[in-house]
C-alpha cells in the first residue's frame, strides 16, 4: 500500500466485522459533515455497477473460490478507486468509506488466500487519512445482525470454508477469524479503535471530535483561507 496520495481532498474510512456499528456511525458522520457545509462523498464496498451482475450471479449459484472471491472485490474496488474515489480526492471533497482495502485484507486471508498476494492486488491504493476500526464481541454482531433480518447470509457466515454446519456457528468463526486479522493491522496501519459496544450517541461524539480535530489541522496547514468546495454527490452499494 502506498503512502498518503497526491491530492486535496481527505479520504476517511471505517473498518470492521459484519455488525460491527461501523455503517451506522459513517452514515451519521456523513449527514453531519454535509449540514457543517462540507463536500463529501460516501462510497460503500462492493458498489461497482461494472462487476455488479457478475458478483450477484456468482453469489446467488455460490460459484466464488477464495481466489475468485478476491479478483472480483478487486475488480470492484479498482473500478471505484479509479472513476470515483481518486477524482474526488484531486478536486477536494471529503471521501468517506465504508470498508476500503483492509477489508479484502482481513477477509481474503481469512479465507485461506496468501496475504502478499492480497495485498499486491492492492499495491496500487494509498494508505487513508484515517482509518476507524470499530470492534465489538462476536457475540454481538451476531445479535444485531439477526435483530435486522432472518438470517446471515452465505458468504457473509464462511458457509464456503466448511467451518461448521450451523450457520450462526460459522458466522462466528469466521468473523473471529478477521476480526484477528484486523488486530493484526491495528499497529501497521494506524488504526484509531473504537468500542463498538458503547452507545451510537457517544460513538458519534467521539468520532466527530476526531474527524473535527483532523480536519481543523489539515486546513489549517493547506488551505489557509479555509474555504469549502461544492458540495458532490453519493454512491450507495451493497454490503458483500
Amino acid at each position: 500500500m502506498l503512502k498518503n496520495g497526491n491530492y486535496k481532498g481527505k479520504l476517511i474510512v471505517v473498518e470492521g466485522i459484519d455488525g460491527s456499528g461501523k455503517s451506522t456511525q459513517i452514515d451519521l458522520l456523513y449527514k453531519w459533515l454535509k449540514a457543517k457545509g462540507h463536500s463529501v462523498f460516501f462510497t460503500e464496498w462492493n458498489s461497482s455497477k461494472l462487476v455488479s451482475s457478475t458478483t450477484k450471479l456468482a453469489k446467488d449459484e455460490r460459484l466464488f473460490t477464495p481466489t475468485t472471491f478476491s479478483l472480483l472485490f478487486a475488480t470492484d474496488f479498482a473500478d471505484r478507486w479509479e472513476n470515483s474515489i481518486l477524482p474526488l480526492l484531486k478536486a477536494g471533497v471529503i471521501v468517506l468509506a465504508d470498508r476500503y482495502a483492509y477489508t479484502a485484507f482481513a477477509r481474503d486471508v481469512a479465507r485461506g488466500v496468501d496475504p502478499q498476494w492480497v495485498r499486491n492486488l492492492y499495491s496500487f491504493a494509498p494508505q487513508p487519512d484515517l482509518v476507524l476500526y470499530y470492534r465489538v464481541p462476536i457475540s454481538l454482531a451476531v445479535e444485531r445482525i439477526l435483530s435486522g433480518r432472518s438470517k446471515i447470509k452465505y458468504y457473509e457466515a464462511g458457509l464456503d470454508l466448511d467451518l461448521a454446519d450451523s450457520r450462526v456457528k460459522s458466522f462466528k468463526l469466521f468473523q473471529e477469524r478477521i476480526q484477528n486479522q484486523y488486530d493484526s493491522m491495528v499497529e501497521e496501519f494506524a488504526f484509531t479503535v473504537f468500542d463498538g459496544t458503547q452507545p451510537v450517541e457517544l460513538q458519534q461524539k467521539e468520532l466527530r471530535k476526531i474527524v473535527k480535530s483532523f480536519l481543523k489541522n489539515r486546513e489549517n496547514l493547506s488551505n489557509p483561507d479555509n474555504k469549502i468546495p461544492l458540495e458532490s454527490g453519493t454512491e450507495q452499494g451493497g454490503e458483500a
